[in-house]
């Protein structure tokens, strides 16, 4: 048995249906009494529901959450915070407004109150994402943690199924960098595992039933799980190539991670064939190639190009994505990684 570390998360987690109908109580419960609503303003109508339903406990809604969490959103929403006088956030919606609440809360030390209606899992993870100036940087601290998740699987029976595909792969992604994170531990990899089962058993369920309510209870159950991994160890190539991608050249987050994390996987394969073993078997054997061939099942996109990333932004794309690398098990360089973006950008089925 290897040494490790381990630190249980503080988040309260609320996991059943209808169980959204607790966020009264669990505002109460946290002592605050001003909650400003976000989400984004695809969500916007279901947010101001949410906020007639919470009556006083609510002072209202800020429907201005965007992917990669620009800085910019963030300041004007820290304006309605101050004008409102508000003392918590409830996110209500996906990756997005998660990551503006976690924004928000870092420059306020707001708690938070999260109900995720995709599967992006970052709702459990102390890490915020936010993009200025062309570039997505990351951040860790315990302040980012939002206080209380409730996960009800209601909420998520409209979830379009291609968004269920790619955000269910989102989550996938932390789970299989996870297993072999440097500061991994027995218990991390346990859940990254069980994640894994869980979306490889949910998702083709979902693509042909979307209104299945079991297979979207064990959809969330996965998110919860991949997305504690992410938030209990540290990130590697996978998630540096997505920030990249996403912050420079602006690719759609959850469809990034979906279409890199097959060439990823396959990169590390050998590096970290031990550590991927547990996860390769639930895929066929081979870890890249049995991700990718998966994806494909569910109709999840498999090419960088078809997000309008043009074959000349994967030279730069490369060069950013090597500056200040995160650690991976497999060294890195420039040629290396302009190779893994061109099989990506193509769609080909990695080795």
């Amino acid at each position: 048995m290897r040494s490790f570390t381990y630190a249980a998360s503080p988040a309260r987690i609320l996991f059943g249906a209808g169980r959204s109908a607790e966020i009264g109580a669990a505002i109460e419960e946290i002592g605050c009494r001003r909650a400003l609503v976000l989400a984004t303003s695809h969500q916007k109508a279901d947010a101001e529901a949410l906020s007639e339903r919470l009556g006083a406990l609510s002072v209202g809604v800020f429907a201005g959450a965007v992917m990669h969490t620009p800085v910019t959103v963030t300041q004007t929403a820290l304006e309605i915070v101050a004008e409102r006088r508000a003392d918590c956030l409830v996110s209500f919606g996906g990756g997005s407004t998660t990551g503006l609440g976690k924004a928000v809360a870092y420059r306020t030390d707001l708690p938070q109150i999260v109900i995720p209606t995709t599967y992006a899992g970052s709702e459990v993870t102390p890490i915020l994402g936010q993009t200025e100036d062309g570039r997505k940087t990351t951040v860790r601290h315990p302040s980012i943690l939002p206080e209380v998740v409730v996960y009800d699987p209601d909420l998520t029976l409209g979830l379009p199924v291609a968004m269920s595909v790619t955000s269910g792969l989102n989550a996938m992604a932390h789970a299989v960098e996870g297993l072999y994170a440097r500061d991994r531990n027995p218990v991390s990899t346990l859940m990254a595992v069980e994640g894994l089962k869980a979306f490889a058993a949910s998702l083709p369920v979902l693509v042909k039933s979307p209104q299945d309510a079991e297979a979207r209870a064990d959809a969330l159950y996965g998110a919860w799980l991949c997305g504690t991994v992410l938030g209990a160890v540290g990130m590697a190539l996978h998630h540096k190539i997505c920030h990249t991608l996403g912050g420079s050249f602006d690719t759609p987050h959850a469809e990034t991670h979906a279409v890199m994390l097959p060439h990823t996987a396959a990169f590390n394969a050998e590096a970290a064939r031990e550590e991927l073993a547990p996860a390769a078997s639930i895929f066929g054997g081979s870890i890249g190639g049995g991700l990718w061939d998966f994806a494909k099942s569910i109709g999840a996109p498999l090419s960088l190009r078809d997000f309008g990333l043009s074959e000349a932004d994967l030279d730069g794309a490369a060069n950013i994505a090597t500056e200040n690398p995160y650690w991976n098990p497999r060294p890195i360089d420039q040629t290396s990684i302009r190779t893994l973006l061109q099989q990506a950008w193509e769609g080909v089925r990695p080795d």
